[in-house]
Order: C-alpha cells, then sequence, then structure tokens
C-alpha cells in the first residue's frame, strides 16, 4: 500500500514538471554565428539496362513462314483510273467601246456609240453619243408627226487611294410636233396648212461629283443645265447636294446640304396678262441619325428648307420630316419597313418637256410642297429565287403640277400650239393614296421575272380631277436567254384611265368653256430577240406596241402601230 503511494506520488510530481515547463518563451535574439550549407550526398547511379536477376534463362525458338501461291482464272482488266477535271468557265471579255444601229418602219432609227479611252491607270475619258428617231406616218393624222432626240455626253474620271470625282459636259436636241388636233375640230383647210407643228427644245448641260473615302466629307455633286426653245424661252438651273458623315459613339450623323436655283422666262404668253418670268431659290439641311441594332434599322432625321420667290419678293421657311425604320423580323425572308418622308421639290421647264413634250412655251414654273409622303410595306424573300415589296401610302402634297389640254384658241391667239393640240401646267393641293406590290423571280441565271403593280386614288382642292394621272399603272418585265447565243426580252405594261379638261375659248366673248373627258385605259406589250455571233458581233429586233393598238398616250396623242426595228450591235478595242 505504501508503493502504491509512493508511486502516485511520483507520477504527479514528473507531471507538474512537465506541465511547468511548458511556459511560454519570452522574445529573444538569435545570433546564426555559421549559415547552413547543405550537402548532397553520394548516390548510386542507376543503370539504362538493369540486369536481369531471374535464375532461369529461355531462349527464343525460330519460327519459319512458308507461303503458298496459288493462280486465280480471272478476265478482269482494271482500267486505268483518271483525274476528273474542273470544267473552267471562260472569263466574259469587257469591251471599252461599242456602236448600235437600228432601222426599223415608220422610218424609225436608233443609234448608239460608246467610248470609253483609258488616259492611264486612274483616269479614264468617256464619249457618248444616242439617237432616236422616227419620220411620223401615224393613221389619220393631218399635221407633221415626226420626232428625234439626240444627246452627246463627254466625261472624265478619275479614282485613286482617297478620293474619286467625275465631270461632264453635253448637249440634247430634241425635236417634237404638236399633231394632236381635237378630233371634232371644224378648222380649214387653209388654217391647218398654215400650221407649224414643230417644236425644238436645246438643252446644255455641265457638272460634275466626288467621293471621298476617308473623310467626313462623304460625297458632293452638282449640274448646270440651260434648256432653250424654238419660241426664245430661257432657263437656267443650278442644282448642287454635299454630304457629312461622322461617327460619335458608335452612330452614324449624316448631314446632308442641298442648293437648287432656277431663273427663266417662258417664250410665250398665251392667253395670259402676266410675263412668265419665274426665279426660285431654295436651300435646305437635312441632319439626321442613323441607328443600328442588330436586325434594326432606324433614321431619324429632319430637313429645313428656305425658299425665295424673287420675282413675286416671296419667302418661307419649311420644315419636313425625314424618318425611316426596318426590322428583319425573319432574316431576309420578311422585312417591315415604315416612313415618314417630305421635301421641297423644284419643278423646271426642262422636267415638264420631259415628262410631257407636247406643252405649250407658256407654262408656269414654281416648286411643289411635298408636306409628307407616309407609308409602310414589307418586303423579303419567298426563297432563295423569289423576293416581294409590298407598300401602303398617303402622301400630301401642295403645288402638285398637272398637265391639262390647253384651249382652242385659234380665232383669238393664231399660234401652232393654239389649237387644242398643246398642254398647260395647272397647281393643285392632291393627296394621294396608293397601294402597290412588287414581285421578282430569278428562276435561274438565264432566266428573271419582275412585276409589279400600283393603285393610286386622288383628292384635289380645287380642280376638278387629278389630270392624266392613272389609276393604275402595272407592268411585267423578263429576259431570258435561251442559249449562249441566243437572247430574248419581253415588256408589258398597264395604264388605266386618265381625265382631261375639253377647253373651248369663245371666239367673240372670250369665255372658256370646260368639260372632262375620260381618256381610256390602254395595254401595250414589246419583245425583243437577239442572237450573239461572238464575243464582239450579235444583231437584234425589237417590236413595240405588238397588239397595234392606237390609244392616246395623251389627250388626241396616238402612238404609232406596230413598230419592228432591227439591228445590230458590234463591241471593240481600239
Amino acid at each position: 500500500m505504501f508503493s502504491i503511494k509512493r508511486s502516485l506520488f511520483l507520477c504527479l510530481f514528473l507531471v507538474s514538471g512537465i506541465l511547468f515547463a511548458q511556459d511560454p518563451i519570452g522574445s529573444e535574439t538569435v545570433t546564426v554565428v555559421k549559415p547552413y550549407t547543405p550537402t548532397v550526398k553520394d548516390a548510386n547511379k542507376i543503370k539504362q539496362m538493369p540486369t536481369e536477376a531471374d535464375s532461369v534463362t529461355t531462349q527464343k525458338k525460330q519460327v519459319q513462314y512458308r507461303i503458298f501461291s496459288v493462280p486465280v482464272a480471272s478476265t478482269f482488266t482494271p482500267a486505268k483510273g483518271r483525274a476528273t477535271t474542273v470544267e473552267r468557265e471562260r472569263p466574259v471579255k469587257v469591251y471599252d467601246n461599242y456602236a448600235s444601229l437600228g432601222f426599223g418602219n415608220y422610218g424609225n432609227l436608233l443609234a448608239e456609240f460608246y467610248s470609253n479611252l483609258e488616259v492611264n491607270r486612274n483616269d479614264n475619258f468617256g464619249i457618248f453619243l444616242k439617237h432616236n428617231s422616227s419620220q411620223g406616218g401615224i393613221d389619220d393624222i393631218i399635221l407633221d408627226d415626226k420626232f428625234y432626240d439626240t444627246e452627246l455626253n463627254l466625261s472624265y474620271n478619275s479614282k485613286n487611294r482617297d478620293l474619286g470625282w467625275k465631270t461632264e459636259v453635253g448637249g440634247e436636241h430634241q425635236l417634237f410636233n404638236w399633231y394632236g388636233l381635237p378630233a371634232n375640230n371644224t378648222f380649214s383647210r387653209e388654217t391647218i396648212n398654215s400650221i407649224d407643228p414643230a417644236q425644238n427644245y436645246y438643252s446644255v448641260y455641265a457638272g460634275g461629283e466626288i467621293d471621298m473615302y476617308d473623310s467626313f466629307f462623304d460625297k458632293a455633286r452638282a449640274r448646270y443645265r440651260y434648256t432653250g426653245d424654238s419660241y426664245s424661252t430661257a432657263e437656267n438651273h443650278f442644282d448642287a447636294h454635299g454630304t457629312f458623315e461622322m461617327n460619335i459613339a458608335d452612330e452614324l450623323i449624316t448631314t446632308r446640304l442641298h442648293a437648287d436655283i432656277v431663273n427663266g422666262e417662258m417664250g410665250e404668253e398665251f392667253l395670259a396678262p402676266n410675263s412668265f418670268e419665274y426665279t426660285f431659290m431654295n436651300f435646305g439641311i437635312n441632319p439626321s441619325l442613323v441607328i443600328l441594332r442588330d436586325d434594326l434599322t432606324l433614321d431619324l432625321g429632319v430637313a429645313f428648307y428656305y425658299s425665295l420667290d424673287t420675282e413675286n419678293s416671296d419667302n418661307s421657311f419649311k420644315i419636313y420630316p425625314k424618318v425611316t425604320a426596318s426590322y428583319k423580323l425573319a432574316g431576309d425572308y420578311f422585312t417591315p419597313y415604315a416612313g415618314l418622308e417630305g421635301g421641297l421639290q423644284q419643278n423646271t421647264y426642262y422636267k415638264f418637256a420631259q415628262q410631257n413634250p407636247f406643252i405649250s412655251p407658256s407654262v408656269a414654273v414654281k416648286p411643289t410642297d411635298n408636306e409628307y409622303d407616309a407609308y409602310v410595306g414589307a418586303k423579303g424573300k419567298l426563297s432563295n429565287s423569289v423576293s416581294y415589296n409590298f407598300k401602303a401610302a398617303y402622301a400630301s402634297q401642295f403645288n402638285k403640277a398637272l398637265f391639262t389640254r390647253n384651249s382652242q384658241a385659234n380665232a383669238v391667239v393664231a399660234e401652232n400650239y393654239a389649237f387644242g393640240n398643246s398642254f398647260d401646267v395647272v397647281y393643285d393641293d392632291v393627296k394621294t393614296l396608293s397601294v402597290a406590290a412588287e414581285l421578282n423571280v430569278d428562276v435561274n441565271r438565264d432566266f428573271r421575272l419582275s412585276l409589279n403593280a400600283e393603285y393610286l386614288d386622288y383628292n384635289t382642292d380645287r380642280q376638278a380631277e387629278a389630270w392624266n394621272l392613272p389609276d393604275l399603272k402595272a407592268s411585267l418585265n423578263a429576259d431570258y436567254q435561251i442559249s449562249e447565243k441566243w437572247f430574248a426580252g419581253l415588256n408589258l405594261f398597264y395604264t388605266g384611265e386618265r381625265y382631261d379638261q375639253e377647253r373651248i375659248v369663245a371666239a367673240t366673248t372670250g369665255d372658256p368653256s370646260r368639260e372632262t373627258i375620260k381618256l381610256d385605259s390602254y395595254f401595250d406589250v414589246n419583245a425583243n430577240l437577239g442572237y450573239r455571233f461572238n464575243d464582239r458581233l450579235s444583231i437584234f429586233v425589237k417590236g413595240s406596241n405588238l397588239l397595234n393598238k392606237d390609244y392616246d398616250r395623251w389627250t388626241n396623242f396616238k402612238v404609232q402601230g406596230i413598230q419592228v426595228l432591227a439591228g445590230g450591235t458590234y463591241k471593240f478595242d481600239f
């Protein structure tokens, strides 16, 4: 018992000693007298080919193989392989010059010549000459109905790394005849023989344009044109545009500047006491912001115009919307779009003569205020070869130009255009509702087809009708490359009913009487067929008005019947 107590006491003493030795060590500074230098002990190198420790070693037995060839009777002889060749198409030769000449009935003549001369690597000089004429011969026409149109254009263009520019000068001579006498006229043979219906239009122009490739100044265009006629009409027209583009915060900001100045004087004053002198100066600026977001394209713009009528000491400031939007709802297959646009349109005597060459040299010229044109539509593809475009629009225009037939005033004014055989220009505020559709079919690379149609409904303010504007327009165009040598084309167009005025001025009182007349719709068929001998020479035949309809393009101005024109085209290099 005593030994157990003693042992227990000894254990307690040892434990207390150990616990006392675990007190925390105070902070002390340790000085290293000699740094530790490790050493690498010698090691035995492992042999690459270890020795075998197996006490039993076996020797491999050599094996011999024998192959017995047995001949097989066969009559099969393999054909030698030949690599498949890829058919290479010969690139189409592009010539710098061509000449085309064609003759047809009614004394029709068509001639064209184009030449592109390379001055150096960057510069080219171009010459273009065209002539289209007919000796007339329309059935039941009393007056001369021949016409011709000749134009010469000279151009010089240059392109380099930073910009491209082009200048051009040209001249045009057109001859038309006021042959459209009223069908119910009572003019004597002597009076008819005294009429000289010829009207000549002369025009010269000069202009230029420039495109900057890496500059905030994008492009600019300017053109000056002088127009005159057989009755001393003179018009000067200057038109210039400029576009600036800048990217700010990944958005495109575009600013377009526009200046349009026209000055002219009519050579005649048909039943009007005032002088037909006009000078209009229109200046516009159109800033816009283009936003591109994935499939969304949004163009937010506005147009400011200042218009000055110097002859009447009148000026005005106008603001127009310029907003368009489109969204690819189903990729390229369905893209709805919408817009609200407006602008100031400068009318000129030259533009009127190109639309209706039978106007009199006594028309009033002033600009048209396109207040707005609101439209919605959709475009896209039905397949890889079929595309479409549908559009509905509603437009409001102030001072819209309308062509209406001049009065029969031979007893008052003995002018060649004053027998009801010319047209005047009147202005009215017109609202137009239109629905249009277009379909393009590329069956293959050899056959292409396009159809379009447009229905229009007009609401006039002062005039009884929207004179000479059709209610329906439709056309079909097809091009077919029949074979490597043969090619053909087809053009069909339909123009709906139009309205005009029958205006007669009484010989005694001078008071005019007006009656609305309706012009029938017409359908015209045109086709062409050609054969290409080689890259240089081809021949063609063209047919116009193949249904032989003597419809009125304008009131009392009938067209020629079936017209057939045949000729050839030759391409060459100097």
